[in-house]
C-alpha cells in the first residue's frame, strides 16, 4: 500500500543510512511528501486531507485517493481495518499511537533544507561522550551543583521522538481534555439526547485529529531541537544527557564558528540543565505545576469549535483538522491566569538565565566564541523555531522565557555578590528563588539581606520529625516565613495553584 498520512500503513522503521525508506517517493506526488500538503506551496497539512472530492485525484494531497484509487483489494480492506481501529480508539483525549507514528513519519521525511535523519554512528556517539565529559568539567568550576549525568548519548531525531513522547504527553493531555469536552458541549441541543454513540466517535475522531496534529509538530521539532532541554523541560529520562549529532551539525552550518566549539557550547547547556534538574529535587514539579496552571486556564474559541463541528462532513474533515491547525486557544483574561501566566514565565527565565549564566561563566575561558554563541542561543530561546511556534498554536503553550536576559542578569549579579555558593543556594527551596518583581528590580534583590540556607534546614528537618511524631501536616516552610499552615497560600512545592516563588 501506498505511504499516506493519518498514520495508515506500517510506522517507518529508524533509518539506516538517511533514506526513509520510501523507494517511490516523489512518483505521481511533485515531490512532495504524503504528511506535507498543500501541494503548490500551501501551508503543511498534517491530515493530508486535499480539496474537492476526498475519492477523486489528488495523489499525496488527498488519503482517500491514496486508499480507493487503485481498488487493490488487499489495499482497501488493510484501510477499513486500521479506519476502523481508529474510530474504535477509546483511550485519553490524544492518540498517543497515531502521534508517535505521524512523528516519525514526519521524520523520515526530513527537514526542509532536505537533511534526512540517519542513525547516528559509533564515531558521533563516541564524540557525544566525551563532549558532555569535558563539559561537566568545565562546570565543575562555575557552578556548586556536582554532574547530574549518569550517561550522555547520541540521539537520532526518531530516538528523540520515542524518548521524550512520555513527557509531552503530559503537558498536552490536560489542554486536549479541554478540547475533547468542548465537542459535546458544542452539539445542537437536539442531538444531545442521543449523542452517546455520536460523542464517542467524535472523541475517537478528535483524539486521532489532535494525535495527528502533535505527531506533525513534534516531528517538525524533532528536526530543530539539539539535545533533551532546548524547551527548558527535562524532555528525556533522568540523568541522561542527549545530544543529537544531525541537528548540531545543521546549527553550527554557516556560523563562522568552529563544530568542535559549537559542540561543546550546546553540550555545556545540556549538562548544565541536567545538573539543575537532578539536584533540585522539587524543580520538576514546580515548573510542570506552573504549566498545568496556565493550562487549566486556556479557553476553547468555541464558536470557531462549533462552526466546524455543525460544518462537519464525513468526506471533509478538514474542515475540523484546519480549526486546529489555525489554534483555538486563547488564555482568559483573568487575574488568576495572569498569575498563572506570570509563574510559567517566571520558572522557565529563571531555569534558563542560571543555565545561561553558568554556562558562559564556564565557556568563556576556553571557547573564542562563546559570547557569540550565546547570543544567538538567547535569541533562538526568546523567538522560537518554526516548529515551537507551531506546537505553541497547536495546544495553546508557549515554553519561552521571554525574561531570559533579566534572569541571567540578575544570577550573574548573584555570583559577584555571594558567590558561587550564594547564587546556587537559592534553588534549595521555590520560596527563595527571584520573583517576577526581582526580575524588574534586581539590584534590590541581590542586595537585599540574605536568607540563611542552613537555618532553614534546621527548621525544615525539626519539622520533619515532629510531624511524624504527632501525625501533623503543618508546613515548615510556612514556620520558616511566619505563614499560614498548609490550607495558606504557600505554594511550598511549586505544584499548587499559588504557586509562584516568593508569593
Amino acid at each position: 500500500m501506498s505511504d499516506i498520512p493519518f498514520g495508515f500503513g506500517v510506522p517507518p522503521e529508524e533509518p539506516e543510512d538517511g533514506d526513509d525508506g520510501r523507494k517511490n517517493q516523489g512518483s505521481g506526488q511533485g515531490g512532495q511528501s504524503g504528511g506535507q500538503g498543500g501541494g503548490q506551496g500551501g501551508p503543511p497539512n498534517p491530515f493530508g486531507f486535499g480539496g474537492g472530492n476526498p475519492f477523486g485525484p489528488g495523489g499525496g494531497d488527498n488519503p482517500f485517493a491514496a486508499m480507493f484509487g487503485s481498488l487493490n483489494p488487499s489495499d482497501l480492506g488493510a484501510a477499513f481495518q486500521q479506519l476502523g481501529q481508529m474510530l474504535s480508539y477509546e483511550g485519553g483525549p490524544v492518540n498517543w499511537e497515531m502521534a508517535k507514528d505521524i512523528a516519525r513519519q514526519t521524520v523520515a521525511q526530513g527537514t526542509p533544507d532536505g537533511v534526512k535523519d540517519a542513525t547516528v554512528s559509533r564515531a558521533e556517539r563516541a564524540w557525544v561522550e566525551e563532549t558532555v565529559r569535558l563539559a561537566d568539567l568545565w562546570l565543575d568550576g562555575a557552578t556548586s551543583l556536582p554532574s547530574g549525568s549518569g550517561t550522555a548519548v547520541a540521539w537520532s531525531r526518531a530516538e528523540w521522538v520515542e524518548a521524550t513522547l512520555p513527557v509531552w504527553r503530559e503537558l498536552v493531555d490536560p489542554v486536549a481534555e479541554r478540547v475533547a469536552g468542548a465537542m459535546g458541549e458544542v452539539l445542537p441541543e437536539e442531538m444531545q439526547a442521543m449523542s452517546g454513540p455520536l460523542l464517542g466517535m467524535m472523541r475517537s475522531m478528535g483524539g486521532a485529529m489532535f494525535g495527528s496534529q502533535i505527531g506533525q509538530a513534534l516531528g517538525n521539532l524533532a528536526g530543530e531541537v539539539v539535545g533533551s532541554t532546548d524547551v527548558g523541560l527535562p524532555l528525556g529520562p533522568s540523568g541522561k544527557a542527549a545530544l543529537l549529532p544531525a541537528n548540531i551539525a545543521s546549527f553550527g552550518e554557516g556560523l563562522g564558528v568552529p563544530q568542535e566549539e559549537v559542540r561543546l557550547y550546546l553540550a555545556l547547556r545540556e549538562a548544565a540543565h541536567q545538573r539543575l534538574f537532578a539536584h533540585v529535587p522539587w524543580l520538576r514539579a514546580h515548573l510542570f505545576g506552573a504549566v498545568e496552571g496556565y493550562a487549566r486556564g486556556i479557553k476553547v474559541d468555541t464558536a470557531r469549535l462549533e462552526e466546524a463541528v455543525g460544518q462537519l462532513d464525513p468526506t471533509q474533515p478538514e474542515q475540523l483538522q484546519e480549526a486546529l491547525q489555525q489554534g483555538m486557544f486563547q488564555p482568559e483574561d483573568t487575574p488568576a491566569q495572569k498569575a498563572a501566566l506570570a509563574r510559567l514565565e517566571t520558572a522557565l527565565a529563571l531555569v534558563e538565565g542560571w543555565v545561561d549564566a553558568v554556562v558562559h561563566e564556564a565557556a568563556a575561558p576556553h571557547l573564542p566564541s562563546a559570547g557569540a554563541l550565546r547570543e544567538m542561543l538567547r535569541r533562538r530561546r526568546a523567538t522560537g523555531g518554526p516548529a515551537e511556534q507551531t506546537f505553541a498554536t497547536l495546544v495553546g503553550l508557549e515554553l519561552r522565557p521571554r525574561r531570559l536576559r533579566d534572569a541571567a542578569r540578575l544570577w550573574a549579579s548573584l555570583t559577584d555578590a555571594r558567590g558561587m555558593d550564594g547564587r546556587d543556594g537559592l534553588w534549595a527551596h521555590p520560596d527563595m528563588l527571584p520573583t517576577a518583581e526581582d526580575l524588574d528590580d534586581p539590584d534590590g534583590f541581590v542586595h537585599r539581606e540574605s536568607f540563611d540556607v542552613s537555618e532553614l534546614d534546621k527548621i525544615l528537618g525539626d519539622a520533619a520529625s515532629g510531624g511524624e511524631a504527632a501525625g501533623g501536616t503543618e508546613s515548615a516552610a510556612d514556620e520558616a516565613d511566619g505563614r499560614e499552615g498548609p490550607d495558606g497560600d504557600s505554594g511550598r512545592d511549586g505544584t499548587g495553584a499559588d504557586g509562584d516563588p516568593g508569593k
